[in-house]
């Protein structure tokens, strides 16, 4: 029988970053690093913390790396915000483990990404998140990425998953057009005969997060070396101040198209220069910043230094 997951208190909405994986000269897991990349984004007025997934080299770490990580994060994190965990794998046994793990340490979401071999094929990917849905009585966050790490699936497909899957709770929505996509899904009336479907989260590195507000998205979940920013947009946004949300998404904008081609190297790069990351190792292939490209970044980061808090490991946020 299929275990419809328990509603959290709060629904997972707002600013919900994606934590990078610090490692250190060597290559090695820093696990105090990731605590600091936390305790930023939490200080940063993060609404919600998102823990593993592409955005951490999720892909790069054993199974035995990616547990103990989770392990020392939620004990950082300490219900001081909602934890949504990285459930995805390549296969549906090893997705039911991190299904598990993030049962056992009573995650608001476990995420879970449409397997790309599942593309096209409706039936298969229902019965692929029923399986999920009976493993373990967490929240399931379907997410809904792109080819060639995702399926990329049409609207309507995912609408007829939700439908008939009571443990998808969310879906993370980031093929192109998102914005448009998100629009679509939440019309359809597949959404509207599903009351334990609570809504939509963007996603693309919050490259799209103004239009996806607008159209009806719960928050964004980008990466977390600008959360301070991202957190200033959106609460402007809520507030009904959308003059200065756009000011600040178009400011921001050009680290944001910067991050997209550098995805992790930007990211840890930028959390280095903030204070938060004594390194920036990657282990994620790719291309690597050059000596123009480090310039490039110092600039853009100086154009919006005046919405760049100042961290302190052992202190507070400095606006």
């Amino acid at each position: 029988m299929e275990s419809a997951a328990t509603a959290e208190a709060q629904p997972i909405s707002g600013v919900c970053p994606m934590l990078a994986t610090p490692f250190d000269d060597d290559g090695v897991p820093d696990a105090p690093g990731l605590v600091r990349i936390a305790e930023f984004a939490i200080r940063c007025g993060a609404d919600a913390v998102v823990y593993p997934g592409v955005a951490s080299e999720v892909e790069q770490l054993s199974d035995s790396e990616r547990n103990r990580l989770i392990d020392v994060l939620a004990t950082a994190v300490h219900g001081r915000v909602p934890l949504i965990i990285g459930a995805s794998a390549t296969e549906l046994p090893a997705t039911i483990l991190h299904l598990y793990k993030a049962a056992s340490l009573s995650a608001a979401a476990a995420m879970v990404m449409a397997p790309a071999r599942l593309a096209g094929d409706t039936a298969a990917l229902i019965d692929y998140y029923r399986a999920l849905g009976a493993a373990a009585d967490v929240p399931i966050m379907l997410q809904n990425a792109p080819p060639p790490a995702g399926a990329g699936c049409d609207m309507s497909a995912i609408a007829r998953v939700v439908a008939a899957v009571p443990a998808v709770r969310y879906v993370k929505e980031e093929t192109m057009p998102c914005g448009q996509r998100i629009s679509s899904l939440l019309s359809m009336r597949e959404i509207g005969d599903a009351p334990h479907f609570i809504g939509v989260l963007g996603g693309a590195g919050g490259r799209y997060i103004l239009d996806e507000l607008a159209r009806g998205a719960l928050g964004t979940m980008p990466g977390c070396e600008l959360t301070d920013v991202h957190v200033a947009m959106v609460a402007a946004w809520r507030a009904g101040n959308r003059g200065f949300a756009r000011n600040v998404y178009n400011r921001s904008l050009p680290l944001l198209n910067f991050q997209a081609m550098f995805p992790w190297v930007m990211t840890k790069e930028v959390l280095k220069r903030r204070g938060v990351i004594g390194c920036a190792h990657v282990r994620a292939p790719g291309p690597r910043l050059d000596r123009q490209d480090e310039t490039e970044l110092g600039v853009m980061l100086d154009e919006i230094g005046d919405l760049l808090a100042d961290f302190s490991p052992d202190g507070g946020m400095k606006p």
